[in-house]
């Protein structure tokens, strides 16, 4: 049966009179999260305390929770676990696969990662010293820069201004052949598009869930490690969580079997509860149709952008092969035009240097609010609403 995206829409409250498009950074909140929190922190927490642990089952739902992920991201099940934040996932990746390949001192990325991620890589270069480097490249150079100097090869999968996407099968290979490993970063893709970690040879990866996941601010994070290595990789973020027997109390540390070493610290249980919940979202959903919805959308929209604010240019790849489930176009007064967007009730983002920056979720956005939000748009740009001192003032958060 095809995914019905009218009935994945009516399990979202959304606000009367608002095109959201902004999902690529904070999915919107599912209709049944709010009870399943209440009842976590009245019912689990509120009556049973501190015995939530064993009777709430609340200790196995990082990994319970991580097989759910599973299958939107294409791994094998027993393989993701939840818990931390996106940078500390993110360096636990990267320490490992560095120390896994310990004759090379290169991590190899490109200049349209998150910034985040790179910051994660040059702190863990300073600590290790030793002639460590992050090397950088512009996204169409990765492929060439590949050598056998790369110890990792760390990319995001989606790159957040342009939506642009990386073949990770074919960039994973060439990584492999000359002996470098590769971690992936979903956070831009994960519940977005047809991502395949285990198909297309990841060694890691990483991803948020507060964005297409739609967790709820700060959201927790999740990791996955390929079957090959589960056994054999040693967390460099020795946490209790990912000890073999945490409730032993050793004073030294010994990997958990598979996935549970990577744990770190104590899970976040509400948040926890609330990605939980936001996940019933995706039962019944294919993700081959999730993708080709996704693609509908987002070339609707280029169209309609391009036909009516010629103003406007693309700054994603015309492609949707080469896209994610995102649209940026650019434009010198960006920030501007998107607080008239927003203060007429379309929701994106900017992203500076002069990203205005749209999000396509199918799960709750269909062709008639691509066509509110292309309307809306032309006309600020017609009538050049976004030309006052009150939409040029910036805000902390853009």
């Amino acid at each position: 049966m095809p995914t019905d995206f009218a009935a994945t829409r009516a399990q979202f409250d959304l606000p009367e009179g608002i095109l959201y498009l902004d999902g690529n950074s904070l999915g919107p909140l599912p209709r049944n999260v709010a009870e399943r929190l209440a009842r976590t922190v009245t019912q689990e927490w509120g009556t049973m305390l501190i015995t939530g642990w064993n009777k709430a089952g609340w200790m196995d739902l990082p990994t319970r929770i991580g097989d759910r992920i599973a299958r939107i991201i294409g791994a094998e099940a027993g393989h993701v676990v939840l818990g931390d934040t996106l940078s500390i996932k993110v360096y636990q990746a990267l320490a490992s696969a560095l120390e896994m390949n310990p004759r090379r001192k290169v991590i190899l990325s490109d200049t349209g990662n998150f910034p985040s991620d790179l910051y994660m890589a040059e702190g863990l270069c300073r600590t290790l010293g030793d002639g460590y480097e992050l090397r950088t490249v512009a996204p169409e150079e990765v492929a060439d820069a590949i050598d056998d100097s790369v110890a990792v090869l760390m990319l995001t999968e989606v790159d957040y201004r342009t939506g642009r996407r990386h073949d990770m099968p074919a960039l994973t290979a060439k990584a492999h052949d000359v002996g470098a490993l590769a971690i992936w970063d979903l956070a831009h893709s994960a519940g977005a598009t047809d991502v395949k970690v285990a198909e297309g040879g990841a060694d890691f990866a990483v991803g948020c869930t507060y964005k297409y996941l739609n967790s709820g601010p700060g959201g927790p994070a999740f990791i996955y490690v390929a079957p090959r290595h589960a056994e054999t990789v040693r967390p460099a973020l020795s946490g209790w969580m990912g000890h073999e027997a945490p409730f032993a109390f050793d004073l030294s540390y010994r990997p958990g079997s598979g996935i549970e070493r990577m744990r770190v610290g104590t899970p976040p249980i509400l948040q926890l509860a609330a990605l939980d919940a936001a996940l019933d979202v995706w039962e019944g959903v294919e993700i081959a149709d999730l993708r080709a919805r996704s693609i509908e959308l987002c070339e609707a929209f280029i169209a309609g952008v391009e036909a009516r604010c010629p103003m406007l240019t693309l700054g994603s790849p015309r492609d949707p092969r080469q896209r994610g489930s995102q649209v940026s176009f650019r434009h010198p007064e960006g920030y501007a035009i998107m607080q008239a967007l927003i203060a007429r009730g379309v929701i994106g983002d900017f992203r500076a240097p002069d990203v205005l920056r749209f999000g396509f979720t199918p799960l709750y956005i269909g062709l008639d609010e691509v066509n509110a939000a292309v309307g809306i748009l032309a006309e600020i740009m017609a009538t050049d609403a976004w030309d006052t001192p009150e939409f040029k003032t910036r805000a902390k958060v853009t």
